[in-house]
């Protein structure tokens, strides 16, 4: 039994009839004591002793050509086993949700760090000695460039990114008010706790690959167009992921090595990357040069707004930073200007990062706001208040939902913002000059085509199965919760099966689109299901009330594992329809920050944070409080710490590991306060939610910067904002 819907139409709130208080529960993942005791086998733990183990060798050089590798030297070294330097090896990450590899190849070369071999070996230790001392003879290609900067970069301008409304020049000009000022954000990498990691064996024609990856519907495609077979011969197993952030959306280089290797030798073949190989290999968030023009009134109502974003990546990808993505919806403004380039450069292969676009777009746009707000002399809340647009102002689409205002209001109100002294400077404790400061936060909401099979046993016990990938965010969880609530059971009577592209293709984990969509095909399985008990008694499913293991028809009370004579299955599949271009859909937040800098070296603290959401129906308050959490905590790593750092004389990364690439830790996180504002959306999927796990990000770090200038007066343009950047211009004390 299928149960398909494809939304072309708004959506009843069927669940607020269920009333079995499963949804929406604070609930703790229930993977999670299997992760804490070391019981949950990741994809570098898996295995039974029998396989061998593969290196990557990457390249030393930033672009030119391996013209030879000494292979006899290195196979005759202790227990090395192959070399592999096949010309199907996967050169760059791929992206999630594109069906094909993308370029392939280790001989031609086109950043540091980039695969050029594979050295197996039986131990880990020896694979390791032998990939550090292989000899590689290299044809060097003298125009490498490794700057975002660089004049000489060759710059694509997509023709569809290029938009003009208006005439943004006259009204910069007539304005009353006006902010022209240019932002950087460094690169960025997604530094998941797990790295990635691939074991891989072959039964004859058919693989078999465990791996650390987020898509397995794409994966599976993309692993069977590199090694040049058919995706029915081709099984992922990811059950546990240790985090993603988007580096693991599509596959990496060591599964296709893995794959390749396994298959010459006729065993199983584990691939891990050490640490730095992660930072150099995988993938990078793109280095960012955002110009942002806003004008406005008297009242501080924008007449225009302009932003212009030069972004970067390899020669052939087709992936640049979406950095104006919210810039188009967040506020009113009858002239706007965008402009995009992205320059070809010779660096790690630049993809989608946590929130890719928002995250570093709206750091410039929300400083950009806060800078107009002190040039005209208005509350920064009221600004935004004054700008929040009725339909969206580009194309007149109305908005499914809209809730920026009351989080505008709602946050100003808790974190205490009327106290907030608007002088920069003007509050000081001892060294520390105290500053307050806000930012609105959005996010675009996404459905994706998603399946799963739902099996209500005859002993009243279920059985969720889909493909879909939990990457820390409570996957397992909320689809238990959701079948918990509809089929009346609770959550020790649900298993849920997840990480197997052997069960039904789900959405995978990306964009904030899982939850949302493989949850409405969780949802609409069990409709069908409960259509079913309805006519195993004659009933009709709309007066039926399943509750607590029981079903209850006509005032008579049935107990499910009495009614149920054998198994029954559905399959729910939820497709995309018109409610995805009729609608604008998006998330909405604010934050709100206080911090504290140092008068003497510059240091800032963040003392305390607090955003405030909507994102439609909350399907698990627990896991959703610490998705926007852990956003938060990335905004203070994008305000005032990360960076990854390119030597711009061959493009290697300095800082490739956790000790130098420094991320918030325990010390840098203050009282974080995260808060939902009760709302549904009917245009979003049958269950009335949207997406979390990316919002919490987006226009978090412009806070702490933007209540760094209220602090001391330093407007810091430059991300991050190190102390270096704020004591050079920090005020005579």
């Amino acid at each position: 039994m299928t149960a398909h819907l494809k939304m072309n139409e708004r959506q009843p709130a069927i669940l607020d009839d269920m009333a079995q208080g499963i949804i929406g529960t604070p609930t703790p993942r229930r993977e999670g004591p299997l992760k804490v005791t070391g019981q949950a086998a990741y994809a570098a733990e898996v295995g039974d002793g029998t396989e061998a183990v593969g290196m990557l060798v990457r390249a030393t050089i930033a672009k030119g050509r391996v013209t030879s590798i000494n292979e006899a030297a290195t196979l005759a070294m202790p227990g090395v086993l192959a070399i592999i330097t096949d010309e199907r090896m996967l050169r760059n990450p791929a992206q999630g949700g594109a069906d094909k590899a993308p370029v392939q190849g280790p001989r031609d070369v086109a950043y540091f760090g980039q695969p050029i071999a594979l050295v197996v070996a039986e131990t880990f230790e020896q694979a390791r000695h032998a990939a550090q001392n292989i000899s590689v003879v290299y044809e060097t290609s003298p125009d490498a460039i490794t700057d975002l900067l660089d004049g000489n970069a060759p710059v694509e301008r997509p023709a569809a990114k290029q938009i003009d409304q208006g005439d943004i020049e006259n009204a910069m000009n007539d304005a009353a008010f006006s902010i022209d000022a240019t932002y950087t954000t460094p690169s960025q990498n997604s530094a998941a706790m797990e790295p990635h990691a691939s074991l891989a064996w072959w039964e004859g024609e058919k693989v078999t690959l465990h791996s650390s990856l987020q898509m397995l519907k794409f994966n599976r495609n993309e692993l069977a167009d590199s090694l040049g077979i058919d995706p029915d011969n081709v099984r992922v197993l990811a059950p546990y992921v240790g985090g993603g952030f988007g580096s693991k959306l599509g596959l990496a280089p060591e599964a296709v090595a893995a794959a390749l290797a396994a298959k010459e030798l006729g065993r199983p073949v584990r691939v891990v990357m050490t640490r730095p190989q992660v930072f150099e290999t995988t993938m990078r968030r793109s280095a960012t040069q955002q110009r942002l023009r806003l004008a406005a009134n008297e009242q501080g109502e924008l007449s225009a707004i302009g932003h212009d974003a030069l972004v970067s990546n390899l020669p052939g990808e087709s992936f640049s930073e979406p950095v104006a993505l919210a810039t188009h919806f967040l506020y009113a403004g009858k002239n706007r200007s965008y402009s995009h380039k992205i320059a070809r450069l010779n660096l790690t292969c630049a993809g989608s990062m946590r929130a890719p676009g928002e995250a570093v777009g709206m750091l410039a746009l929300e400083n950009a706001m806060d800078e107009l707000a002190h040039e005209a002399g208005i509350d920064p809340v009221e600004l935004r208040l004054r700008n929040i647009p009725d339909v969206h102002p580009e194309d007149g689409k109305r908005f499914s939902s809209h809730s920026l205002a009351e989080c505008l209001t709602t946050g100003a109100e808790r974190f205490g913002w009327d106290k907030r002294n608007p002088t920069p400077g003007a509050v000081r404790e001892g060294e520390w000059l105290i500053g307050i400061g806000m930012a609105s936060a959005a996010r675009g909401n996404i459905l994706h085509e998603a399946k799963a099979r739902v099996v209500l046993h005859s002993n009243a016990t279920v059985t969720v199965e889909t493909d879909m990938t939990d990457i820390g965010t409570g996957t397992y969880t909320i689809l238990a919760q959701i079948a918990g609530e509809m089929l009346g059971l609770s959550l020790d009577r649900i298993e849920v099966k997840l990480g197997d592209t052997d069960f039904p293709p789900a959405a995978g984990s990306g964009g904030s689109w899982g939850a949302g969509s493989t949850g409405s095909a969780v949802f609409l399985a069990c409709q069908k299901l409960r259509s079913e008990i309805a006519d195993l008694l004659g009933a009709d499913q709309a007066e039926l009330t399943i509750k607590d293991g029981s079903v209850i028809s006509g005032n008579v009370h049935h107990e499910l594992a009495q009614l149920l004579t054998r198994d029954l299955s559905a399959e729910g599949h939820i497709e995309p329809g018109s409610t995805s271009y009729e609608v604008e859909q998006a998330t909405f937040g604010a934050h709100f920050a206080e911090v504290a800098v140092s008068a003497v070296t510059g240091e800032t603290r963040v003392r305390r944070m607090l955003g405030v959401f909507s994102a439609g129906r909350i399907l698990n308050m627990q896991t959703a409080l610490s998705q926007c959490h852990g956003g938060m905590i990335f905004g203070i790593g994008s305000a005032l710490t990360e960076e990854l750092v390119h030597d711009v004389r061959d493009g290697h990364i300095v800082n490739h590991n956790l000790a130098e690439y420094h991320v918030p830790v325990n010390l840098d996180v203050p009282d974080i306060e995260a808060v939902f504002l009760e709302e549904r959306d009917s245009w979003a999927n049958p269950m009335q939610s949207k997406g979390v796990g990316e919002l919490g990000i987006s226009g978090a770090g412009a806070a702490i910067t933007n209540a760094i200038f209220n602090a001391t007066g330093v407007r810091v343009r430059d991300y991050p904002a190190t102390l270096d950047k704020v004591l050079k211009d920090l005020p005579d004390i």
